[in-house]
C-alpha cells in the first residue's frame, strides 16, 4: 500500500507528541507511554496511535487501538478512553 494513503495527525484528543499516555491492555506492567501520532489508514478507514516507551529504558514505537488510550490520570474501566472524551483534562 502507498504511504499516501496513511495520515500521520500529530495532534490528536488533545495530545500532541510527546504527552503521557495510559496504554490500557499493553501487557507490560509499569509501562510508560508517550504520545507519537493518530493514523488513519485512508483506504480502509482504519485508525490507530503510535506511542513511543514501555519499561524503564526502553523507547519502543507500539501502536495501539484509540480506545486503549487514556490520559495518565484516568482509571481504564471506569473512566473513558482519550478516543470516548477527547481534550480530557491529561494531568
Amino acid at each position: 500500500m502507498p504511504p499516501s494513503d496513511m495520515r500521520r495527525h500529530g495532534h490528536w484528543a488533545g495530545l500532541v507528541p510527546g504527552d503521557p499516555v495510559q496504554v490500557d491492555g499493553s501487557r507490560l506492567r509499569g509501562a510508560t507511554w508517550t504520545f507519537v501520532a493518530h493514523v488513519t489508514n485512508e483506504e480502509s478507514g482504519a485508525s490507530w496511535v503510535e506511542v513511543v516507551g514501555g519499561r524503564a529504558g526502553d523507547r519502543t514505537v507500539r501502536s495501539f487501538r484509540p480506545d486503549q488510550l487514556y490520559a495518565v490520570s484516568a482509571r481504564p474501566g471506569h473512566d473513558p478512553s482519550l478516543a470516548d472524551a477527547p481534550g480530557l483534562p491529561l494531568g
